[in-house]
């Protein structure tokens, strides 16, 4: 599956989530929802992120967003992960990666000259209709939750 570009009607799914029970994406229409997509709980990158969107939640809550990450842990794994870093955002289990997979997320990747699959850590805005406003593929994270941040914005408060 190609990552499905800006304009685009965002993959609907529903996942488990940390904690207990799940989240549909659909449901979530009538507000932003921005839905980020990492290789793996407790990983030095993937912590850095994890922690930044915790940090910055309430001024994404501000904006009426919700934030979810999704990686292909399990429950276990992203309530263990939760704890240990005291993270605030949702966490969703897409162990079986058919949503990172409808996302055209699941790719070959390379570290030190050995192939191996993986998810492409990357970013999805979705406005209140459920349309991707903005997307972000392979991310850098230094930056990045203030850049989701600034196009939220411009998304809910137009100039």
């Amino acid at each position: 599956m190609a990552v499905p570009e800006k304009g685009a009607l965002a993959p609907d799914f529903e996942l488990p989530r940390d904690g207990g029970g799940s989240v549909r994406l659909s449901s979530l229409r009538g507000k932003p929802v921005v839905l980020y997509f990492y290789p793996k709980d407790d990983t030095s990158g993937c912590t850095v992120e994890a922690v930044d969107f915790s940090t910055r939640k309430p001024d994404f809550e501000a904006l009426g967003a919700t934030i979810l990450g999704v990686s292909p842990d399990s429950v276990k794994k992203h309530d263990k992960f939760k704890c240990k870093h005291e993270l605030t955002i949702d966490l969703l289990s897409d162990t079986e990666k058919e949503v990172i997979q409808a996302y055209g997320l699941w790719v070959e990747k390379s570290m030190y000259g050995r192939k191996y699959m993986g998810v492409e850590r990357s970013t999805f805005l979705i406005d209140a209709e459920g349309v991707i406003a903005e997307a972000w593929v392979k991310v850098k994270i230094p930056g990045h939750v203030d850049a989701v941040l600034e196009s939220l914005k411009k998304l809910v408060q137009p100039a």
